[in-house]
């Protein structure tokens, strides 16, 4: 009898496992076709020469493909200019939100129709928002250089997609585009923080800023590290924004590293008639990806009392 029950609970167990499986094939296949394949794709070609179909076979090279990117000095710029456009964004993108959150934290119609506003920008298409934001720092005829000379706040128009301002320009479009993202997010972090510590916290006499420092910024230590953690993420992989407002330039004063690696894959415009280089942009990929994962490594270790903070 005993034995009877225990093969029907393994018969149970089973088919409730195999319902499982079936419900995550779909999920599962796509990761494999859309995620390791690519990577393996990806790695094979690191040790070939190879220009695509049309091109002839690939030809093996070894570790020329690696050595290449270590003299070259424009993809270590471009690896400079991610750092310099990640750390601006996410030194600015983050304290913008949080302020936001705090302000507009409150249930009212008034906050819901300004995080609406706010977060607008963040479900429009890249490709467009890189396009209006060209069309406002256009140096000739643009929007923003006309409001500043009839201001009189500049007496000539400002390049703003020049070498010297370019950079800048793309950091205040990648702001506008994802701060309502983040803003979301501070959001709910705030609305969970302990009612209870609030209230015991006001009973002490603390101000609006000791509370603000002492309970809620703590509170949220895990949902600020994974804030944190997109942040940093989209920085290093933000290409749609560079490629429609400068497309690296100019003279790779904005070209970052997935942009640099993208375009040995495909043509960056129009006017770049090369042929692609897979075996390289292969290469570039994966060191991008190893530096990329190497930052995140450290990021992780130095946010792990964001985990521990109550």
């Amino acid at each position: 009898m005993k034995q009877q029950v225990s093969t029907e609970h393994k018969r149970v167990v089973l088919k409730r496992n195999l319902e499982s499986y079936v419900f995550m094939l779909p999920n599962l296949v796509l990761f494999v076709v859309c995620s390791i394949y690519p990577i393996i794709w990806t790695l094979k070609y690191v040790f070939f020469q190879y220009g695509g179909i049309g091109t002839g076979n690939p030809k093996w090279v070894g570790l020329e493909n690696l050595a290449r990117v270590f003299r070259d000095e424009v993809y270590w710029k471009s690896v400079i200019n991610t750092f310099i456009y990640g750390f601006g964004k996410v030194i600015l993108i983050i304290p913008l939100a949080f302020f936001l959150a705090l302000i507009l934290v409150k249930q009212t119609k008034f906050n819901s129709f300004a995080q609406s506003m706010v977060f607008l920008p963040t479900i429009m298409s890249s490709a467009v928002m890189g396009l209006v934001f060209y069309l406002l720092f256009n140096a000739y005829n643009g929007e923003i250089n006309q409001y500043l000379l009839n201001a009189g706040i500049i007496s000539r128009p400002i390049n703003w997609l020049g070498k010297e301002h370019a950079m800048k320009t793309l950091v205040i479009t990648a702001i506008w585009g994802g701060v309502g993202n983040y803003m979301v997010y501070f959001i709910a972090g705030i609305q969970q923080v302990s009612k209870d510590a609030l209230e015991s916290a006001k009973i002490d006499g603390a101000g609006r800023l000791q509370t603000l420092w002492y309970i809620t910024i703590p509170m949220m230590g895990p949902i600020l590290k994974i804030i944190l953690m997109l942040s940093i993420t989209s920085a290093f992989n933000d290409i749609t924004n560079v490629m429609v407002l400068t497309e690296g330039g100019p003279n790779n004063a904005t070209m970052v590293m997935a942009l640099y690696g993208y375009k040995y894959f495909f043509p960056v415009s129009a006017s770049e008639s090369v042929i692609p280089q897979y075996g390289y942009g292969a290469a570039v990929s994966v060191v991008s990806a190893v530096i990329a994962g190497a930052v995140t490594v450290i990021y992780l270790r130095l946010s792990r009392k964001l985990d521990d903070v109550y």
